[in-house]
């Protein structure tokens, strides 16, 4: 029998759908999605909460006219089904296949890439407002999750938004507060009488006779506008969003796809900016995803019948992180550790079991968490800053006013440092080596394995002077030589110290310089490993131990402009060395696929380093 879904090729199927069909919609595309990631990896919890909302949101507006515009899109698997991508979704987050996130190359329905937070008002605005100079007609809605509100970027859209007198709409997508009882019937009346046009016909009718009243008007309408805000008040608790410029309303059932549909067909008559709060529950239709919704917030592939992962790795370098903070913490009672909103995925969980009173989460703020960093270290204290490297970007303006140039204490924990995998564009960590190179007096470490990152960790922490950051992969430590231990030095040398060739390379790409080393070794062709593990500053013995080589590759899993591999090449020059010295690094954005496929794509894997050793030979 033919499901509903498979009837449904774009937005425009909907239209003609009774209540029925589309609740009984709404359940097979939860089952698509469950199906799929459970196959895939991805994000579970957050997609199956918004179903309801995205069809509604379909069956109102006519995209791609109307523009929908996706905060972080993680949340965004029900939309691709619905433009034309239902036959593609099981490639999401594989190599070639659709990416997991919004993507404006995929999809026309895709008015804005996103993969990070609290960028869909500022962009949605900036779409309504090129649609009203161009005299395009058509909606613009900014869908947006009560974490990303607290993303400081998403009040300065508020803020600018709240000025625009056309109908522009942000819908806060809250799946953490319920549907309170005692308050919700009134609110709910309230805001069906609100939303209906006719209402805001008699309230501008209203306000324009008491205008005319000479002497008396004017006070009548402050009196009704206290009154109103009085009333609003007690029923919401708060009044930013209107005095920001937007109509307030809600909270709304968001699994209500009757009510949905009512609300959403009203407030795109309204001619100024509205602001919808609707309330869903993660995970809705799954009840392992419903208990846990962290845990499957981002998952790897698992069992659909039992809800277990089929990934058995326990340990990463997040949790061997986590680990060795803690030990020092428990030595060093100035030891505080931050995060963004990403306690778990930095492995700062136990952390903050055993030291509540010096774990901090800023939310999704990582410029603020910068600064309270630099606040902390003025005040005495060893913060010590867990980020996604990827997400360390918008913190680069305090990177430098407020921790380099103080000279104050502070250590970055740069997670998912190089390719991340299956994410892809908008998280892989290829900058971060980048622009730390551009910051004077910052020192960066790039540890292999586990227990260098803990050396790593303790020699940011105590010996060095000031700012550091010690930078790391996603997943775990890789190939390790039976006969390399680490020293704790600045670099390390795998195989002899004269040779002809010497391969210079930084961080988990070390084991696959050493598989390619013994390979050419086999063949008879002396090669050796400079191992950076503090990569800035870099060390001149390093510099002096590849300048005696007639041939020089550097290896780079970051961005070639500005990055690690391009500074040695200009320090083997000034140290006077007259080889040939050749860079592998990356030169644009890399899209999703596994993080081996994205490596060996890039030519960065023990086969690529091969064959550009043995190309560049043959010349």
């Amino acid at each position: 029998m033919k499901s509903l879904l498979d009837t449904i090729h774009s937005p425009e199927d909907l239209k003609e759908l009774s209540l029925e069909q589309l609740r009984q919609l709404c359940a097979e595309i939860r089952a698509k999605i469950i199906r799929t990631v459970s196959s895939n990896g991805g994000h579970l919890a957050s997609n199956l909460g918004v179903v309801e909302l995205t069809v509604a949101l379909h069956r109102v507006f006519s995209s791609p006219d109307d523009k929908i515009v996706w905060d972080v899109g993680h949340q965004s698997y029900t939309h691709k089904i619905l433009t034309g991508r239902c036959d593609r979704i099981s490639t999401i987050r594989t190599q070639g296949g659709l990416s997991g996130f919004p993507n404006r190359q995929e999809s026309p329905y895709d008015p804005f890439s996103s993969g990070h937070s609290s960028t869909s008002i500022s962009a949605a605005l900036g779409l309504a407002k090129a649609k009203d100079l161009s005299g395009e007609k058509g909606h613009v809605v900014a869908v947006i999750g009560d974490g990303a509100l607290t993303g400081g970027l998403a009040y300065e859209g508020l803020n600018n938004a709240g000025r625009f007198k056309k109908n522009f709409i942000v819908i806060l997508n809250d799946n953490k507060m319920s549907i309170s009882r005692n308050v919700g019937s009134m609110a709910r009346y309230l805001a069906q009488l609100r939303t209906e046009p006719s209402y805001f016909r008699f309230k501008g009718n209203v306000e324009k006779i008491l205008d005319h009243i000479p002497g008396i008007g004017p006070h009548l309408q402050m009196a009704l506008t206290r009154s109103k805000a009085v009333l609003k008040q007690i029923l919401y608790n708060s009044t930013i969003f209107e005095d920001m410029g937007f109509y307030y309303y809600g909270p709304f059932d968001g699994h209500d796809i009757e009510r949905l549909i009512e609300v959403f067909s009203n407030v795109k008559n309204i001619d100024h900016p509205v602001f919808l709060h609707v309330l869903t529950r993660k995970g809705k239709g799954y009840s392992y995803a419903e208990n846990d919704p962290g845990a499957f917030h981002g998952i790897s592939k698992f069992n659909i019948e039992t809800g277990k992962s089929y990934s058995s790795a326990s340990i990463n370098f997040s949790s061997v992180f986590g680990h060795c903070l803690c030990g020092l913490a428990e030595k060093d009672p100035r030891i505080c550790g931050i995060t963004a909103a990403m306690k778990s995925g930095t492995g700062l969980t136990e952390f903050a079991r055993r030291f509540p009173d010096r774990f901090f989460d800023t939310g999704i703020a990582e410029e603020h968490a910068v600064t309270f960093c630099g606040g902390l270290a003025v005040g005495g204290m060893l913060p010590v800053f867990a980020v996604y490297s990827s997400f360390l970007q918008r913190g680069y303006d305090q990177l430098i006013h407020d921790i380099a140039i103080q000279h104050v204490k502070v250590v970055l924990a740069v997670d998912r440092a190089g390719i991340v995998g299956e994410d892809g564009v908008t998280h892989q960590g290829i900058f971060d080596a980048a622009f730390f190179n551009t910051i004077p007096g910052i020192t960066v470490f790039a540890p292999s394995f586990y227990d260098e990152l803990d050396l790593c960790l303790r020699t940011a922490l105590y010996q060095v002077p000031g700012f550091a950051a010690v930078r790391y992969p996603r997943g775990g430590q890789l190939f390790r030589p039976y006969d390399f231990r680490p020293s704790g030095r600045a670099f390390d040398l795998y195989g002899e110290k004269k040779t002809e060739t010497v391969i210079v390379t930084y961080g988990r790409l070390f084991s696959f310089a050493c598989l390619a080393c013994s390979e050419l070794n086999r063949k008879g062709d002396r090669t050796a490993v400079v191992k950076l593990n503090r990569i800035k500053p870099v060390d001149p013995e390093a510099v002096r131990q590849a300048s005696g080589a007639k041939q020089v590759f550097f290896f780079e899993e970051g961005i070639q402009q500005g990055g690690i591999g391009e500074h040695f090449g200009f320090l083997l020059g000034q140290a006077g060395f007259a080889g040939k010295f050749y860079l592998r690094a990356i030169n644009d954005f890399v899209a999703h696929a596994t993080m081996r496929q994205a490596l060996e794509a890039l030519g960065l894997t023990e086969n690529g380093m091969l064959q550009m050793i043995l190309a560049e030979r043959a010349k």
